[in-house]
């Protein structure tokens, strides 16, 4: 099996810090980049305050928490930050076309024995893969929102995956501290595909009045002893990637996942969630910061 020694996270976004802190935690040289130095600069200090946290509430001890801390680099390049990684996370927006695209150039930069996984929550990494010269080393690595309290991981074998860069991306993932739970490519994996639904219908009882989003987030909650209620989570997640999980799943399984009228006026209004101050609920705090920057 091959040994993972550097991990690099391409972009800094909320899943990418998150997998940044974790891969760092689990003892792996961790590079975390992007083109913008304000998400950086903003991952680093919150990777900080994540791990302070940690060890306030005695999840991690702190001498633990600062070698992460000194495990992290930063990078304002892919190049710069894949070209000597064993593994490389790809972290960016969930559309085709920005994952296929860097998927291209990190076959270009990276060397041949290094392994690409993408955090794509629903999207085909055998068409990803296929971009490369490398089909066999690319693998799906779908963490969960916030990753660095959330256990579960998903390895997603695509077509062309071997049973080394399986065994690699299972073994990263348990140094990281998750659960992993290994699927065969389908659109959607698991936890997408059954989300999707929930939410997609919970935005059919919110458009057809049968009760009110916080009604239908206390039903769950309370019935189905679910930790967050579908409007929640989608305000966390943002409607415009529940959106965009939709479509790809109504193109792929057919009429059950065509999305909800009132979910495609919301993320034509710009309703996209916590990120944007406003989703199903509104968020002051996210308001207010995205009005100061």
């Amino acid at each position: 099996m091959p040994e993972v020694n550097t991990v690099a996270v391409i972009g800094a976004g909320i899943m990418g810090r998150g997998i940044a802190h974790a891969a760092a935690l689990g003892g792996y040289r961790t590079i975390l980049e992007d083109l913008l130095p304000t998400a950086l600069r903003k991952a680093e200090s919150e990777i900080r305050a994540n791990l302070d946290k940690a060890v306030e509430l005695g999840k991690v001890e702190a001498g633990d928490a600062d070698a992460a801390f000194r495990r992290l680099q930063y990078a304002g390049a892919v190049d710069e930050a894949a070209r000597e990684a064993d593994l490389v996370i790809e972290a960016v927006p969930e559309e085709m076309e920005s994952k296929i695209e860097i998927f291209t150039l990190l076959d270009k930069i990276c060397r041949p024995t290094t392994i690409l996984a993408s955090n794509t929550s629903s999207l085909s990494i055998t068409e990803i893969a296929s971009v490369t010269y490398r089909a066999k080393k690319c693998i799906g690595m779908h963490f969960f929102n916030p990753v660095h309290k959330m256990k579960l991981l998903e390895v997603v074998r695509a077509l062309e995956t071997d049973d080394e860069t399986l065994a690699t991306a299972v073994e990263v993932g348990k140094r990281m501290g998750k659960e992993v739970v290994v699927i065969r490519e389908s659109p959607g994996f698991i936890t997408s595909r059954i989300n999707a639904m929930i939410g997609n219908e919970a935005f059919y009882m919110l458009q057809e009045g049968i009760a009110s989003a916080a009604d239908i987030d206390k039903a769950l909650k309370l019935g189905l002893n679910h930790p967050m209620g579908p409007f929640e989570l989608v305000d966390l997640v943002g409607l415009d990637t529940r959106l965009s999980i939709l479509e790809y799943l109504h193109k792929s399984l057919g009429e059950k996942y065509r999305p909800a009228p009132l979910l495609v006026q919301y993320v034509k209004a710009g309703r996209l969630g916590r990120k944007s101050g406003r989703g199903v609920y509104e968020y002051e705090e996210a308001k207010e910061a995205l009005h100061k920057s």
